[in-house]
Order: C-alpha cells, then sequence, then structure tokens
C-alpha cells in the first residue's frame, strides 16, 4: 500500500472525535486507509447484504455488534438511515471510536449533519496526490509556498502520461490499463449510481451531458447553455451537476468576493476531481495526443488545481480556492485566501516560461498589494521572477 497522507489527521481525529466520516470518490482508497490506520478496530461492510438488511431491520442490534471496540462501518451510504440510531450510540459511549467510509451521494451529508452534529469529524479522501504516487513527503498548507529541497527534485514522471492515467490508486497500485479501468469505472457509476440512485431515467442525455462538461473543463459554468446543448431544461441540468458534484465526478471553483472597486465574474468554473477521468470522458485515447489536444491547457490547469486541493484535503484542512476575474477580462487561474494574504496562482501548460505568463499575476498583485505570486508550468526549473514563485508541475502536492 502507498502510504496516504491523510492517515495522520485520521488518526488525530478518531477518539476526539466519537464518529469520523471519511469520505471522497469512489475506488479513491478510503476502505483501504481506514483499515491500514486501523488494523484492530471491528470492521463491516454494507456492501454485504446480510450485514445490510440487519443494519436496515435491526438497526440497534445492529449496533449491539459494536459496543466496547472501535470499528470501521465501510460503505455507508448503503444505509442513510442508520444515522438517526448512530446519535443514540454515541451518545451513550457504548462504542469505540466509528470510521465510516462511503460516497458522498447525494443527501448523505445532510443527513450527517441533521443527525451527528458536533459529533463527527469530516475528511475527504481524493484519488493519490502526486506526492503520495512519488512515494516522497506532501506538502502541507503551511509549507505550500516554500517547500523543501527534498520536493524540488524531478521524480522522473512523463508530465502527459500522468495526466493521462490519473491518480486513481487500482490504476497505479496493480499497473492497470487506465483506458479500460477508466471505462469500466464511468460505465459501472452511470449504471449504479445515478441510474438505481438518482433515478434518472435518459441516460443517453445524461452521458451526453457529462460529455459536455469536460468540454468545458476550465469554462465559467453556463447552466442554460448545457442545458441547450444536451437537450434538457436548465432546471434538469443544474440537478445533474449537483449530482455529479455530490457522487465526487467534478467539483466547482467558485470565484472570489474581493472586489477591488471592480464588478466580478459571479459564475463558477467547472473541473473534473481526476485528469485520467477527464482525459477518458473527452475520448482522449493515448497519452501523447494531449501534446497537440486542444483542450491541453485546460487539462493541465484542472491537474495543477486538483493538487493544491489535495494540500488541503489529505490535511485534514477545507480548500480556501477560488479564481478571480473582473468584468474586463483581467483573472487569475487560482487563488489560494489563507486569510492574512492572498496566494495569486498562474498556471501555464508551456515548457519554457513567456514573460507574458505573469501579466495576470502583476495585475493582481497591484490591485491587492499582496506579496506576490506563484506560476506552475510545464517545465523542470525551480526560481524567483518579477517576485513571483515559479514551480514546475511535479511540485504543486
Amino acid at each position: 500500500m502507498i502510504p496516504r497522507t491523510l492517515s495522520s489527521r485520521l488518526t488525530q481525529l478518531a477518539g476526539p472525535f466519537p464518529v469520523v466520516f471519511l469520505t471522497g470518490p469512489r475506488q479513491s482508497g478510503k476502505t483501504t486507509l481506514a483499515r491500514a490506520t486501523f488494523p484492530q478496530f471491528h470492521y463491516i461492510s454494507l456492501e454485504d447484504l446480510q450485514n445490510r438488511e440487519e443494519a436496515v431491520e435491526d438497526p440497534r442490534g445492529f449496533l449491539r455488534r459494536l459496543e466496547g471496540r472501535g470499528a470501521i462501518l465501510d460503505e455507508i451510504q448503503r444505509t442513510p438511515d442508520l444515522f438517526s440510531y448512530l446519535q443514540g450510540f454515541v451518545d451513550e459511549s457504548r462504542g469505540g471510536p466509528l470510521v465510516l467510509t462511503g460516497s458522498q451521494h447525494f443527501l448523505l451529508s445532510e443527513k450527517i449533519s441533521q443527525s451527528l452534529a458536533g459529533r463527527v469529524a469530516i475528511l475527504e479522501l481524493l484519488p493519490f496526490s502526486l506526492a503520495e504516487l512519488c512515494s516522497r513527503e506532501a506538502l502541507t498548507p503551511d509549507t505550500f509556498m516554500e517547500p523543501g529541497n527534498h520536493v524540488l527534485k524531478y521524480p522522473g514522471l512523463a508530465l502527459y502520461e500522468t495526466l493521462f492515467k490519473g491518480f486513481f490508486p487500482r490504476i497505479h497500485d496493480q499497473d492497470l490499463d487506465a483506458a479500460v479501468w477508466l471505462d469500466g469505472y464511468v460505465r459501472t457509476y452511470v449504471e449504479r449510481d445515478v441510474h438505481h440512485v438518482a433515478g434518472i431515467g435518459d441516460m443517453d442525455a445524461f452521458t451526453r451531458f457529462v460529455g459536455l462538461c469536460a468540454g468545458r473543463v476550465g469554462s465559467l459554468l453556463n447552466a442554460s447553455s448545457l442545458g441547450a446543448d444536451a437537450g434538457v431544461t436548465h432546471v434538469t441540468a443544474r440537478r445533474w451537476l449537483s449530482i455529479l458534484r455530490a457522487s465526487y465526478i467534478l467539483y466547482q471553483l467558485p470565484p472570489h468576493h474581493q472586489n477591488f472597486s471592480k464588478r466580478l465574474i459571479k459564475s463558477p468554473r467547472l473541473y473534473f476531481v481526476d485528469t485520467g477521468l477527464l482525459c477518458h470522458v473527452l475520448g482522449i485515447r493515448k497519452a501523447e495526443d494531449l501534446r497537440n489536444h486542444p483542450l491541453r491547457g485546460a487539462i493541465f490547469e484542472n491537474f495543477a488545481i486538483n493538487e493544491v486541493q489535495k494540500v488541503f484535503l489529505h490535511n485534514g484542512e477545507r480548500p480556501p480556492l477560488y479564481f478571480w476575474r473582473d468584468h474586463r477580462g483581467l483573472e487569475v487561474d487560482l487563488l489560494i485566501d489563507l486569510g492574512t494574504r492572498r496566494i495569486p496562482v498562474e498556471i501555464k501548460s508551456g515548457e519554457t516560461v513567456a514573460a507574458d505568463f505573469f501579466d495576470g499575476l502583476d495585475q493582481y498583485i497591484q490591485l491587492s498589494h499582496d506579496p506576490g505570486g506563484m506560476l506552475i508550468y510545464a517545465g523542470r526549473e525551480t526560481y524567483r521572477r518579477r517576485n513571483h514563485a515559479v514551480r514546475p508541475w511535479w511540485t504543486c502536492s
């Protein structure tokens, strides 16, 4: 097993909190992480039909099995009504810490917040970060701007191969064909999660909608346009976007609220949770096809933002990530709001740094008076230029 950065935070929270909910995309490694972190805990999979039936038909009897010891309840989204009984169980302190794992399906977070408010810590596990994949120490939010020298050693990975394969653990642990595995992932997601759980009838239209989202990666969200192109109403488009977000297929990067006396764009931007998944939905079948793909820049941008997300999420923190753009088109790709300061980040897929790469950063710094920004690019050198940190692609997590 490749060590996961989130393991230390998971260990810290299980105990002070009676319940830890470990969520994230399907196949991101939640079960493996929980069982490796707490090998002494009683493990119960709610994918198992017998366990699921007992939890549904006799929830109090089911929970009595957990008295006096720590436990992992895997795939908890299969029995959402169990949360109503967990509150009394943990309040009576009849069990050790409970670790719940599951994909954040639709109303699952709402049920957790209603039933276990003040009793649960929520952690999100995404697919591997680049740091985890390279088996090196990951950055933290505090060290992101000034990484140690261990980060700066080129890991020998090929950029386009890395983006094409993506970061789902099973692909790398078992050295699987990424295209075949991702095809199966998409098919089972559509057939199982969407058709059975969300009750979407027109699967062809939904599949087309997912493809349209991929074609707009990194762009401002326009639900009406998406719906029209998919042949559905904007209300349906927004519902489908919510489903895709809740099941960790894509996410929306919100605009930053600071306006510097300028009118701001208010629409979020669309990104996918994994570049391998994005490439598959786009129909990219070979890593080398990425080099000249018209969306190469957007895919690289998606990768860099994903990696910065993992710096926060895999250290147990909510990512304070935004983009900034005003009505004139002045923008920065990513804005990290640390409260006392903001870090503007420009992301470029070129291997050679051009002078105009810094234009957006310079203009933003003039307005915000923040001390400097960062450029993430596809090259190999680390240095500073025009008071900005220049960082190669493998050093952003």
